[in-house]
Parts: structure tokens; sequence; C-alpha cells
């Protein structure tokens, strides 16, 4: 019986993924089972195995909707990137035929870097593993790992941003 109810009640998890698209890496962030909090998940390298990896993320954490960052410039209107965001957004509809909304996004990694400074600065910064680097090898993988994880909390900003306006609008 306690195996049926896991099963049944996992079946009704709905989680939200938040990207933050980029032209060499897609930041990627997803929601609890509420729809209430995001988490930064992980980088995917945008190159030929970017759909396939998402559709894994997609399948095994039950994802039901997306939400894209829509890029924006200092005035509020859509900017180079743009046309990219379009394309992939509907390459994502295509292929997973999920809802995919867009969430205007303006300087979520210039936020999101804010914050891993300050997680650096107090001892939660990256580790770097891999065995003896020289100093230029440490400091190349250190950037790396940063950049990941700044690419991937900007996706959770702008996941963060859309769960709140759409659970405020939902209580209103």
């Amino acid at each position: 019986y306690y195996q049926k109810s896991l099963l049944h009640a996992s079946i009704f998890i709905m989680r939200f993924m938040g990207i933050d698209y980029g032209t060499k890496r897609i930041g990627v962030a997803l929601s609890d089972e509420n729809g209430t909090l995001s988490f930064p998940k992980e980088i995917v390298l945008n190159d030929i195995n970017t759909f396939k990896r998402l559709r894994e993320i997609i399948k095994k954490e039950n994802v039901e909707e997306i939400v894209v960052g829509e890029s924006v410039d200092f005035k509020g209107k859509l900017n180079v990137l743009s046309a990219r965001i379009e394309i992939f957004i509907l390459e994502l509809q295509e292929k997973f035929m999920l809802p995919v909304r867009k969430q205007k996004e303006f300087l979520t990694s210039v936020e999101a870097r804010r914050y891993e400074n300050n997680n650096h600065r107090q001892g939660r910064g990256p580790a770097v593993s891999g065995g003896k680097l020289n100093p230029s090898q440490a400091h190349s993988k250190i950037k790396q790992i940063k950049s990941g994880r700044i690419d991937a909390g900007a996706a959770a900003l702008i996941l963060q941003r859309y769960l709140d306006k759409i659970n405020h609008s939902s209580r209103a």
C-alpha cells in the first residue's frame, strides 16, 4: 500500500523549468513540487546535445511547463539575443509539446553573479577538484564553475519571478 501511495502521489507532482538562454551555455532551474520556489539545477552546453539533455531533465523531473528568460536591454526593448531566444522557444514547443512562457529578464546574470561573489566571500565558493592543478588551471576551473553557477542562478531568478507572478495573481 505504501509503495502504491508513493507512486500515486508522484504522478501529481508538477514542476516548472526555468531557462536562461545563452549562445554557449543554457542555465537550467527547477521549481519545487508546489510551484512556489525555484532552485538552480545545472548548465547545459548549447550544442548538438542540448535538446537531448533537456528532454532527460524534463522526463526525470516531471516538468510540465517551461519558462524562458526574455532578454531585454536597459530600455526594456528586445535586444540582439531576442531573435535567437524566439527560435529556441519554437524548438522547445515543437520538441516537447509543453507550454513555454516568457519572463522578462533584466540583469539576472549580474544579480546571480552578486550572490555567487557573496557566497565565495563567506567560504561557500566552488571547490576545485581533479587532482593537482597549476595556478592558471585552477583559476580557469574556478571561472568555469562560477560561470555555470551564475547561468543556473540566473535561470532560478527568472523562474522565481515567474512563479511569484503567477502565485500572486492566483491569490488576488
